[in-house]
């Protein structure tokens, strides 16, 4: 098949099991592209092993095979419901071969673990959806994995956090492709910022408390209540009913971080919280939360969050329910 000249084409991987969201990103993204004399900027397929692929619970039909990875410009990696689940080899052959030929590949989502499947991320940046990074990291030890992020670009080979963050990396390649002026229009169409301030690391919920019974299930909930006292190391194994020794061995073993480090984290989540549902100054919430100065409080939270108390609350404020009377 003979494609347009005078743009990019984009092909979009449709795999079994394929999250619709992911697939349902670049086609809308890139045709929403419009270059300054009106010309599309891309034109975007469907490519996959099948005729009809299921996503979730839709079934959609498949514009082309396989051999369409190999005369394309970029393709788009979306995510499957199991992202776990083998890629069909068929798959991974002709994403390889579209490495060695210098095609730009990029990942949406859980889509990072079919490009890691594929070996195309060992020695390489990626992220991909801070609940499978963890998982993600253990099976490919030699990919540099950082969650934080909301994409990342390695030139060839691209990938992006969960969901929406497909879209900031779409935006990112149009911009690259023809510029801040086409990319800000196609945001704009696409009613999305072009860039988002911070990263993945401010939707990120911490400190999930191991599922199953554990030696930390009598500490943990009393963290939570007491998290705004200057808690030492001490108290923390005095809660507890171990020693110092025992218990920071048990942190490391049941959440990968020392007992201070899980206080902090709860500090934060609880400060997030406080940003979200109340009008509280920054001073009142650091003190709240325990924190022993503002200053502190700021310094902290912008290092695990990425952004300041300030940018997370204008994100994400949940405004006050208001009544019938006061919406007339």
């Amino acid at each position: 098949m003979a494609y347009s000249a005078g743009m990019y084409t984009t092909a979009v991987l449709a795999l079994p099991d394929a999250i619709a969201f992911d697939l349902a990103t670049p086609i809308e993204t890139f045709g929403r592209v419009r270059l300054p004399d009106g010309r599309p900027g891309y034109r975007t397929l469907v490519a996959g092993p099948e005729h009809e692929v299921t996503a979730g619970p839709l079934r959609l039909a498949v514009d082309e095979g396989l051999d369409a990875l190999q005369r394309v410009d970029l393709i788009v990696v979306p995510g499957r419901n199991n992202p776990l689940a083998p890629t069909p080899p068929a798959v991974l052959d002709a994403l390889r071969a579209a490495a060695d030929r210098g095609t730009r590949i990029a990942s949406i989502c859980v889509g990072a673990f079919t490009l890691a499947e594929a070996g195309l991320l060992d020695g390489r940046d990626a992220t991909t959806h801070w609940l499978a990074a963890d998982e993600f990291a253990r099976r490919y030890p030699a990919v540099r994995v950082n969650p934080d992020l909301l994409y990342t670009d390695n030139g060839k080979i691209l990938t992006s956090a969960g969901a929406v963050a497909g879209i900031d990396l779409c935006l990112h390649i149009v911009q690259n492709d023809y510029g801040s002026v086409v990319a800000a229009d196609a945001a704009r169409l696409a009613v999305a910022p072009l860039h988002r301030p911070g990263g993945q690391a401010q939707y990120i919920v911490r400190n999930r408390a191991p599922r199953r019974p554990t030696a930390l299930d009598r500490v943990l909930p009393w963290i939570e209540e007491n998290a705004y006292r200057d808690l030492s190391l001490a108290d923390l194994a005095d809660a507890a009913g171990l020693s110092v020794r025992t218990l920071t061995r048990r942190f490391k073993e049941e959440t990968g971080q020392s007992p201070m480090q899980w206080v902090a984290g709860v500090r934060i989540r609880q400060a997030q919280e406080l940003l979200e549902t109340t009008d509280h100054t920054v001073d009142r919430i650091a003190a709240q939360t325990g924190f022993p100065t503002t200053s502190n409080f700021r310094s902290q939270f912008g290092h695990v969050v990425g952004v300041t108390p300030g940018a997370y609350r204008k994100v994400f404020r949940t405004e006050p329910n208001r009544t019938a009377e006061e919406s007339r």
